[in-house]
């Protein structure tokens, strides 16, 4: 019986500790958002006297993050809808479809989450200048769809190779085609996967800043988190400003998080199994 208790102690410990070092980030952006500059440089450790919703205040009127939530909302949603549509139709073509080249497309959209975005970086700006798709908002979501589309694709395609494929078979002698099997049976039976997946593609389309940087100079198109780094270079001396701004941008991914953490858990393990 004790070999038991220190077993879960042994376990229960580093877990405790991970969690604390997660937590503690968030504990104390929040702190020091609601300190004043002053109580920041004297102590920027110390314990906030007072809630100065202020600096919140004026990071949310300063650079219009009003704007920016929109155009990032707006980014992501159609993003996120344009992976999940694409990234189903590939997921299941290459799970329950038989044709030639299969593997070898599966291994190449596997191949492709090891490349680096620093790595194409700059070809994709050139090719979006050429295109006239710089600082519009169809270039950066087809940025993002490139970007996200072969963990999209992987995901979903792990997940349907654990349908059996004898259900393919008898809706097909059912009379439905390709399409009809895709949209009346896949679309239905991976429905958790399908939310799990996008709750991840929003989260990544989310926080990103490099690419909403590199492809919408603009301030007008700014993406949110592109909003709160500018933040940083506006108030370089007044960190509880900047904080503020972090914070804002941090509240929409936790209430995402805190609300949906068991279909982001279960998104994650659906890479892992096995068809």
């Amino acid at each position: 019986m004790s070999h038991v208790r220190w077993g879960r102690w042994l376990i229960a410990v580093p877990m405790a500790v991970l969690a604390l070092a997660t937590v503690y980030p968030l504990v104390f952006t929040v702190n020091v958002a609601m300190k004043t500059r002053r109580d920041y440089v004297l102590d920027r450790f110390s314990l906030a006297d007072a809630l100065r919703w202020e600096n919140i205040a004026t990071a949310w009127n300063s650079v219009g993050m009003a704007r920016y939530l929109v155009n990032s909302t707006v980014v992501v949603t159609v993003s996120v809808f344009l992976l999940l549509l694409f990234g189903s139709m590939a997921g299941f073509a290459l799970s329950q479809l038989r044709f030639r080249g299969s593997s070898a497309l599966f291994l190449c959209c596997l191949a492709a989450l090891f490349v680096p975005f620093q790595v194409i970086m700059v070809p994709l700006a050139r090719i979006m200048s050429d295109a006239g798709l710089v600082d519009t908002y169809p270039g950066l979501v087809l940025a993002y769809v490139a970007q996200f589309l072969p963990f999209t694709i992987f995901l979903m395609t792990s997940y349907y190779r654990t349908i059996p494929t004898e259900i393919v078979d008898a809706a097909r002698i059912d009379g439905n085609d390709v399409y009809g099997v895709y949209r009346r049976i896949m679309v239905p039976l991976g429905t958790p996967a399908l939310l799990s997946v996008g709750i991840l593609d929003a989260l990544f389309c989310w926080n990103d800043v490099l690419i909403s940087l590199l492809l919408m100079p603009s301030a007008d198109h700014r993406t949110l988190m592109v909003g709160v780094a500018s933040l940083r270079g506006q108030y370089s001396d007044d960190i509880p400003t900047f904080a503020s701004g972090v914070l804002i941008a941090a509240v929409p991914v936790l209430v995402v998080y805190l609300f949906l953490q068991r279909q982001i858990a279960d998104g994650v393990a659906a890479g892992a199994t096995k068809g």
